[in-house]
């Protein structure tokens, strides 16, 4: 044991809580047993304990302790300790610094050198409020991760600062993303009711406001969004929902109740137009495959359009990608072939389910009419 190592742990013993000192009595022994995985687990234990976060302690285990162990300790639970330690810098400068000086040290280990990043991004974004330097690092770390197999805790913290990155900046659609992969890495159980509300509120913002999300059913499909009734938001729950089914008159009659939220009151012409997009998918959706011929009427009904501004409508949907097909202006209709797959509700399910049911019914027909017909066609 190196005369650093043991003057520290000599001093913490005696002047630590009994609990702690007994911990540092432990952490002694281990290390004297050269035991590098047990000593790395007690450190991992210590840098989590309420008293050695208070001051700089973190620091100061680290510098005397854990700098020594650097290239005996597993490189992710060095970058998991390097974290807590950062914390203790007032200065967010030396803060990432001090990440900076371990990410070398990680270098061979991907998870460790994502990690390192998403800390060092951190710091960046939240403590030095520089979110065009974070998006940099979190740009180049992307790389990294993908090149990691499977889901591991790494990708939950980057996809969670890369949310937080889009909320404070407004990019609705990015952070939708971001938010969504966040919890698809998450057990919710991890997370409090007050984190839940919010990631469900600011989720369903950012669906609706978000430019290209025209798929609310993803969304609406997660558990998270049972949060919305508890924090008093259910009528966010019901405008997702009415934009999923595209019903244009509920959305206006409820309009009382979402205009009070000044981000969606803000982009009321953006919330009309989207919605009506998505009433004409759901317009073809309800469609049988070979029925899909919609009037510039039905349509204008439908969307609570003039039937001069149909024919705009559709070819915003049309340049989207969201449906494909052509417009007929002498005959006044639209001929749709096909429409972006959705993550489809429940009632969306149901319909669907009938279609085929109608469409297995018409091919058993034809089955039957050949069948029947077969004895003259052969003797011919």
């Amino acid at each position: 044991m190196s005369n650093k190592v043991e003057t520290y742990l000599t001093a913490k013993k005696n002047s630590s809580p009994p609990e702690l000192s007994k911990k540092f009595g432990d952490l002694e022994e281990l290390y004297n047993k050269k035991l590098w995985h047990q000593v790395t687990l007690s450190l991992l234990e210590l840098v989590k304990e309420p008293t050695m976060k208070e001051g700089t302690e973190l620091i100061s285990l680290y510098n005397n302790i854990t700098s020594e162990l650097e290239n005996k300790i597993n490189p992710l639970s060095l970058a998991e300790m390097a974290g807590e330690v950062m914390t203790q810098y007032k200065d967010p400068n030396e803060a990432i610094t001090f990440i900076e000086r371990v990410s070398p040290k990680v270098v061979d280990h991907q998870e460790a050198r994502v990690l390192c990043n998403v800390l060092k991004a951190q710091a960046t974004l939240k403590r030095l409020e520089d979110p065009a330097r974070t998006k940099k690092i979190l740009d180049d770390t992307e790389k990294l991760l993908d090149d990691i197999d499977g889901i591991t805790p790494v990708h939950a913290k980057f996809y969670k600062l890369a949310s937080d990155l889009y909320c404070h900046t407004g990019a609705h659609a990015l952070y939708y993303r971001a938010a969504l992969r966040y919890l698809g890495c998450t057990e919710l159980s991890e997370l409090d009711d007050d984190s839940k509300g919010k990631h469900a509120f600011y989720l369903g913002l950012a669906a609706l406001l978000g430019e290209g999300i025209y798929n609310f059913g993803e969304l609406l499909a997660h558990p998270i969004l049972g949060s919305l009734e508890g924090c008093g938001c259910g009528w966010l729950l019901e405008l997702l929902i009415t934009f999923n089914q595209g019903d244009i008159n509920k959305f206006e009659s409820s309009k009382q109740k979402w205009s009070s939220q000044p981000d969606l009151l803000a982009r009321e012409t953006h919330l009309r137009e989207k919605i009506r997009l998505l009433c004409l998918m759901e317009m073809t959706l309800q469609r049988k495959a070979w029925d899909r011929q919609l009037s510039f009427s039905e349509i204008a009904t439908a969307t609570g359009l003039g039937e001069r501004q149909v024919e705009v409508m559709v070819m915003r949907a049309l340049a989207l990608g969201l449906v494909k097909g052509t417009i007929d202006q002498v005959s006044r209709q639209v001929n749709i072939t096909w429409v972006q797959p959705r993550v489809l509700h429940k009632n969306q399910l149901v319909s669907m389910m009938e279609r085929l049911s109608d469409w297995c019914e018409d091919v058993s027909s034809m089955q039957t009419l050949l069948q029947d017909q077969a004895a003259s066609i052969l003797t011919h």
